[in-house]
């Protein structure tokens, strides 16, 4: 992704690669002179770029994914005094599902229709779901008034029984160089619809990163995600 979101600098006229940062470097100097940062790293790197970025008065554009609840807190605190675009996924096209996921949900709900959801990525990704299943689960979990914590299940294994109503399936498959495929499927009797997006490049993702930068300059401190840079809320 590093390398894709330089490409996608490259090929921008309005924008420059002001440095890059790997692993065993020091951070804080780099961050001199940056109007903002870009991030996919791994979610253990976050609570330093935090630090450093609060030290620095960057803004910050993560795309990062696995957090567990402590490192989303500092993210949130962090927000209130630096302008963050945090978003688990800056396709365009992802975004779109996710406007569509949220109507589709509101209008079918979990009364007459069952919800699948399925995403697969290559055999090297380290977390499951992805960040992208996951925002897609809780789009649902809002829009259906049903929780992730009791009504999201994780695959099925052996006698399960019949399937519950409310309940919401998440299917996580790996394997390949895949770029990241995602479908959220809505299955009555007699009819089936379903959402499907396939990334077959990471360039969709980078560019997305950095018109997020772009959109960053001017910004007030606050969280944002890719839905406020393409104006869908």
């Amino acid at each position: 992704m590093g390398q894709s979101v330089a490409q996608a600098i490259e090929a921008d006229a309005e924008a420059q690669v002001h440095g890059t940062h790997d692993v065993g470097e020091e951070l804080g100097p780099l961050l001199d002179g940056a109007d903002a940062v870009i991030d996919f790293t791994v979610h253990s790197f976050t609570p330093y770029l935090l630090e450093e970025a609060l030290a620095a008065k960057s803004r910050l554009v993560i795309g990062t994914t696995g957090h567990d609840d402590e490192v989303l807190e500092s993210i949130r605190e962090a927000a209130k005094t630096l302008p963050i675009v945090h978003a688990p996924n800056f396709s365009v096209g992802v975004n779109t599902l996710f406007h569509l996921t949220r109507k589709a949900a509101a209008i079918l709900g979990t009364d007459v229709f069952d919800i699948e959801v399925t995403e697969m990525h290559h055999r090297h990704k380290i977390d499951a779901p992805s960040g992208t299943a996951r925002r897609l689960l809780e789009i649902l979990n809002e829009a259906t008034g049903t929780s992730y914590d009791e009504d999201v299940v994780h695959g099925r294994h052996g006698i399960t029984g019949e399937r519950p109503r409310g309940q919401i399936g998440m299917h996580t498959l790996r394997g390949g160089d895949v770029v990241g495929d995602h479908t959220v499927m809505f299955a009555a009797d007699g009819e089936r619809v379903e959402l499907t997006h396939k990334a077959s490049s990471r360039m969709t993702f980078a560019s997305g990163a950095v018109r997020a930068a772009h959109w960053l300059q001017g910004r007030p401190p606050g969280l944002y995600d890719m839905q406020d840079v393409l104006g869908l809320k």
